[in-house]
Formats: C-alpha cells, sequence, structure tokens
C-alpha cells in the first residue's frame, strides 16, 4: 500500500503526466454528460420501453458500448461504434485494394489520407444507422413522448446523431494528443465500464432476495470474475519471442549489428476483432426468425439465436477458432517479416535466410494461434456459462467476450504508458519486479 502512494505521488510530480491525466479526465467528463443529453423533442421520462428493450441481446450489446447512451435516446446515442466500424473497412481494404496498400506505404502523408477517408466513410455510415435508430425509437416509445414530429424531427434528429458521434471522434484524438492513452479505445472502455456499478447492484439485489448463501454466491462470483481478469490478461499479454541475430557492420570507426534481439509474435494477435466477426454473422439468425417459412427454419434460427443454448454457443466457439486464424493470416505477414529481417542483416540462428525463415515464423504463428484461438472462444463463451449459472443478464457481459478484452487491453495499454513517463524521469515504475508489456491487442487501437 504504502509503494503504490508513493506511485501515486510520484506521477503526480511529473507536470506533464499530471497535466495528461487531468486532460483525460476531463474531456472523459465531457463524454458522460453528453450521454445524459437527450435527443430535442423527446420526453425523458417516456423512456422506459426502450430501457427494457436494452437490457440483453445485440442492442444491450449496443448501449453497453454507447455508455447508456442508446437507452437515453441521447445526442451520442450511435457512440463511437460507427468510427470503429469504418476503421475496420478501411483496414480490410488495405489488405485487399491496391491503393489502400499505396497509402499505407507513404508514411505520414498516407496515413493522413487514409484517416481523411475513414472520417467520411463514418459519416456516411452515421447517415445510415441515425434513421434506423429513429425507426427503433417510434417502435418502442409511444406517440406521446415525440414532442416534435414528422420530417423535422427525423432531419434534425439525423444531424444531430451524426455530430454527436463525431464530436466523441474528436474527444477521442484529443485524449490521444494531449492526454494519456489511446483516446478511441478509453472512451470505449468508459462507456463499459459506466454499465458496471448498475449491473453490479442489480445482481448484489437478486442475490440478497434470493433464498440460501446469496452473499456466498456474491462472493464466489467475484473470484471467479477476478480469476477470469487474470486469464484473459494472460492472454492478451502472451507472446512468444523469436530471437534475431544482426550481422556485425562497421561504419568508419562505429560497429553496428551484432547483437541479438527478439520478435514478439503474439498469442492472440487478433484481439477483439475474431468475436467481432462472428458476432455480426450470428446475429444473423434471429433476422430470419420472422420471415422464416417453415417450422424447420424457424426452429433453427431459433435455436441460433439463444445466447445460452448449447447450439448458438458451438457454432459461435467454432467461427470464433476460424476468424482468428483468418485474421491472424491477414494481419501477420512472415514474408514481410522475412524480408525486412534479411534487408537489415537479420537472420534467426539455426535458420536460413528466405523460404526456411517463411516456413519458420509461418508454422510458429500457426502453433501458438492454435492455444490462442481456443483461449479467445472460450472467453467469448463465458457470459452464457455466468447467465447458466444465475448470474443477472448484465453483470455476466463483464465475464466475457468483446468487453472484458477491450477493458484488460485498454488498461494495461494506458498502464504502459503511465510507466512509461515515470521510467523516462528515473522514478519507480508502477511494478517492482517485471515490466507491463507493449501494447495489446485489447483496444479500438487494434482495430
Amino acid at each position: 500500500m504504502k509503494g503504490l502512494i508513493e506511485t501515486l505521488k510520484n506521477i503526480w510530480k511529473i507536470e506533464d503526466l499530471r497535466s495528461r491525466i487531468l486532460t483525460t479526465l476531463g474531456l472523459v467528463l465531457v463524454y458522460r454528460l453528453g450521454t445524459m443529453v437527450v435527443l430535442p423533442g423527446v420526453d425523458p421520462a417516456q423512456l422506459g420501453a426502450l430501457k427494457t428493450q436494452t437490457q440483453d441481446g445485440v442492442l444491450g450489446l449496443l448501449d453497453m458500448f454507447s455508455g447508456g447512451a442508446f437507452s437515453n435516446a441521447s445526442i451520442f446515442a450511435l457512440g463511437i461504434m460507427p468510427y470503429i466500424s469504418a476503421s475496420i473497412v478501411i483496414q480490410l481494404m488495405g489488405i485487399a485494394v491496391p491503393y489502400f496498400q499505396k497509402l499505407q506505404k507513404e508514411g505520414e502523408s498516407g496515413t493522413r489520407k487514409i484517416n481523411q477517408i475513414t472520417r467520411y466513410l463514418t459519416v456516411i455510415i452515421l447517415v445510415l444507422q441515425a434513421p434506423g435508430y429513429l425507426l427503433n425509437l417510434h417502435s418502442q416509445l409511444p406517440e406521446t413522448a415525440f414532442i416534435i414530429k414528422g420530417t423535422l424531427f427525423t432531419v434534425s434528429s439525423v444531424m444531430i446523431l451524426a455530430a454527436g458521434s463525431m464530436f466523441i471522434m474528436w474527444l477521442g484524438e484529443k485524449i490521444t494528443d494531449k492526454g494519456i492513452g489511446n483516446g478511441i479505445s478509453i472512451i470505449i472502455m468508459i462507456g463499459i465500464i459506466a454499465r458496471l456499478p448498475f449491473s453490479f447492484f442489480a445482481e448484489l439485489l437478486s442475490k440478497i432476495e434470493g433464498q440460501g448463501g446469496g452473499l456466498i454466491l456474491l462472493v464466489l462470483e467475484i473470484v471467479v470474475l477476478f480469476l477470469v481478469f487474470a486469464a484473459t490478461i494472460l492472454l492478451v499479454q502472451g507472446t512468444r519471442k523469436i530471437p534475431v541475430q544482426y550481422a556485425k557492420r562497421i561504419v568508419g570507426n562505429k560497429q553496428y549489428g551484432g547483437v541479438r534481439q527478439y520478435i514478439p509474435l503474439k498469442v492472440n494477435a487478433a484481439g477483439v476483432m475474431p468475436i467481432i466477426f462472428a458476432q455480426a454473422i450470428m446475429f444473423l439468425p434471429m433476422a430470419f426468425v420472422n420471415y422464416a417459412s417453415s417450422d424447420a427454419l424457424t426452429g433453427v434460427a431459433a435455436a441460433l439465436s439463444n445466447f445460452t443454448g448449447f447450439y448458438y454457443n458451438a457454432l459461435f466457439f467454432v467461427m470464433i477458432v476460424l476468424f482468428t486464424y483468418f485474421y491472424t493470416a491477414i494481419t501477420v505477414n512472415p514474408t514481410q517479416m522475412a524480408e525486412d529481417m534479411k534487408k537489415n542483416g537479420g537472420f534467426i540462428p539455426g535458420i536460413k535466410p528466405g523460404k526456411k525463415t517463411i516456413d519458420f515464423l509461418d508454422t510458429v504463428m500457426s502453433r501458438i494461434t492454435l492455444p490462442g484461438s481456443i483461449f479467445l472462444g472460450l472467453v467469448a463463451i463465458l457470459p452464457a456459462f455466468a447467465m447458466i449459472a444465475g448470474v443477472n443478464n448484465q453483470f455476466a457481459h463483464f465475464y466475457g467476450g468483446t468487453s472484458l478484452l477491450i477493458l484488460v487491453g485498454v488498461v494495461l495499454d494506458t498502464l504502459q504508458q503511465i510507466e512509461s513517463h515515470l521510467l523516462m524521469r528515473h522514478y519507480d515504475g508502477l511494478m517492482k519486479s517485471g515490466r507491463i508489456k507493449g501494447k495489446s491487442p485489447g483496444g479500438a487501437a487494434a482495430y
């Protein structure tokens, strides 16, 4: 405890770090206040049906990522997810489209151009999503909840929702530039954490009102949650270090190279992307439930729409394993790694440069991706097991899935940046033994 207090004092002593943390907290406060501002023309007292609709399912996840703004019919209701969706699309196009591949190789100017295209695509996605949100709003709320009606309400609300999401994106960029950590990731994390107190309180009430050992079960649930967090940290931080030896070069009176370095290959190089892809596909059966023409199709669609059912979770698990291999294959390029090593006079001891090095790196990635993908699949379906065990639906989301990986990844990334500031100014880091390893794939930065 004494060491923690001393570390906090050291953080406060560093003016730049103190300023960055206070700036981050201030911008996060602005975001949280914005989630409470209801769309003009909507009566806040009549949002009960919308809040009930977003307690579980896909809308529950959207509400969690928006920090409750979705269920509040807030000006920030669409959250940061449209920007994340646009970033994913641009990232995938960078793999398949030569124009985007060229931009990625142009350095800072190419990055600026890609960011500009991402913003334009975000606006397009917002203009398409906002009317859908308003349609859902009209279907859930009574007519008396709308003070402003007709085209005026629709047009003004679409503009406000789009502007709200773009403002959140701007806040995220300011946090990255002036604050600490990755701004977009921190905003998503804050939105998830905002639901935690309410979810925990609901779970506490359910255990108190239940019969037989309610509080003991709650303590057991917290212990299990702690173990799940610890296991997820191992998944996020797990790496296989590949030794690389660089040849000696004499330039003038100086010697370069001749040292051994390591390539850290992550066990979970794909981050949360496999879960996002698998969830997007698993939501399709729910869309066909109302349109199935036969009882057999209706039964299949219903079975694949049951979040706690065997068939849903089995298929979900298999898809995550497959998507982990797919996304790792398109993001980790052994050929490029081998070429970069060869250009810089590096080689893996005992492995010939060229084709042998490519095959070795590909084999290592395939081997470490298998346990990583299985572990990721287990983390993704843990909330279903928590619900079956009697945990409240909202609290169960913190036992796994995208939300848990984002929380762990963003916290580790932010702590690593704080530790870098401390070590750079000759203070002790956050940990007496060991160091927080580099950036993790849990947050939106990985998108």
